[in-house]
């Protein structure tokens, strides 16, 4: 079962680690974002970014939701692995595996989004069971 909606960053936290010429560096960024749609809650992601220029990174990172996923309530961590590229982030992401409480136990999720600069992304996200 597909279900989709948005989501919007709250807060956005980073920290250079390093950095080399050229815009080259990488950084760690703690970020609070709210659930809209068929997904409805808040989380907290940690992500590690490796930018290539300040108009191109990789990243990658884990998200723990609190809430409701398709009006089954409970908490689940996922792993993302994405990019930004000319102002859009994208992320590819998915379950990690017994990391899920409540109505979410024994599902299987994975889910991608796409974002713009202006803090708001919409997800689309796959539920099977387990």
């Amino acid at each position: 079962m597909t279900i989709e909606g948005s989501f919007s960053i709250t807060q956005w936290d980073e920290d250079t680690l390093s950095e080399r010429a050229e815009g080259i560096k990488v950084s760690q960024a703690s970020i609070k974002q709210v659930y809209s749609g068929d997904m409805s809650g808040e989380s907290n992601v940690e992500f590690l970014m490796s930018y290539q220029s300040q108009m191109s990174a990789q990243f990658t990172g884990f998200e723990t939701f609190v809430g409701v996923i398709n009006g089954l309530r409970g908490t689940v961590t996922f792993q993302h692995k994405g990019k930004f590229e000319s102002g859009v982030a994208r992320s590819d992401f998915e379950s990690i595996k017994d990391s899920a409480t409540g109505e979410l136990v024994g599902k299987t999720l994975r889910g991608s989004f796409t974002s713009g600069e202006s803090g708001k992304a919409d997800y689309t996200l796959e539920v099977d069971d387990a």
